[in-house]
């Protein structure tokens, strides 16, 4: 029995790549090839588009795959959602597909494109959003730079963004977001009605959002003396209660949680002068909750 998985070539393809090491499955591809080495023998794994993988999932060439919500509405693709991935090439955070024009245009809301034309790599989408609002546009196909097309091909675009630095760059202003995509661990219907398969999905889903979790959290541990235990505890947050311990032969205790990586350069001083010594920040693979 193997699973046949479609993981996005290209922008995405290493940071897919880490987040599966950190789950547990270390893959292996050259240059070259679409067929990587997973340490998996239940998994096959291609190397595609991410725009094509909805596609292939719901025509059930694959029985699951990793796209953005954006490409499996452009495909119209009839798939299961397994988990939701937040992560992009990036950030761990969505991105967005807006449409933008020139800072100069005189265009300011979506009702300004009746009309007009927009290029896009998003055809479908992008129409059924301007349908909502009941505008009629010229909406065609962008093959890339899609930034550089305004003004003197186009009038808008509809394209995708993670922090917004190519369209600022490109002297292009936001006139409103479309969407707002993650990265979907999604499936073939049949392939989720197979009970081994998605077994298979939902183990392979909870070690990636396990991967995810620890991405922005690491393990603090420290050495406390008894009678300063509360002013530590005080100021340490956890995500549910820190372990404590009593050390061997001794009036000290062992306290170890798991925090935000956000909070750990502040909180370490706080702790060192609450009484802590011997504080040890340690980075995560998994956090299953």
């Amino acid at each position: 029995m193997k699973l046949r998985l479609g993981l996005p070539k290209g922008s995405l393809q290493e940071k897919t790549f880490q987040l599966f090491r950190k789950a547990g499955y270390q893959i292996n591809v050259n240059s070259r090839s679409y067929y990587p080495v997973v340490n998996d023998p239940e998994l096959e794994i291609l190397l595609m588009r991410a725009q094509e993988i909805p596609r292939y999932v719901n025509d059930g060439v694959l029985d699951a795959g990793l796209s953005g919500l954006d490409w499996i509405m452009e495909n119209r693709a009839d798939v299961v959602e397994v988990a939701d991935l937040v992560y992009a090439r990036q950030s761990q955070r969505p991105v967005k597909l807006v449409l933008a024009v020139a800072q100069d245009s005189p265009i300011t809301s979506v009702t300004d494109l009746q009309g007009k034309r927009i290029a896009t790599e998003l055809v479908q989408v992008t129409k059924d959003y301007l349908k909502r609002y009941g505008v009629e546009a010229t909406v065609e196909y962008s093959f890339g730079a899609t930034e550089v097309k305004v003004p003197n091909l186009v009038d808008a675009i509809a394209d995708l963004t993670e922090t917004g630095n190519s369209l600022r760059a490109n002297n292009l202003r936001v006139i409103t977001t479309i969407l707002e995509s993650t990265t979907k661990l999604h499936a073939n219907r049949q392939a989720w009605s197979d009970p081994w398969k998605r077994e298979k999905l939902e183990d392979l889903s909870v070690l990636l959002l396990g991967a995810l979790r620890a991405e922005s959290q690491v393990g603090l541990k420290m050495n406390v003396p008894g009678d300063r235990i509360n002013e530590v505890l005080d100021n340490l947050p956890s995500m549910k209660h820190p372990t404590v311990s009593q050390l061997y032969n001794s009036d000290w205790v062992a306290v170890e949680t798991i925090l935000s990586e956000e909070q750990v350069r502040d909180l370490i001083p706080l702790l060192k002068k609450a009484g802590a010594q011997d504080i040890i920040e340690y980075p995560l693979n998994k956090v299953i909750p």
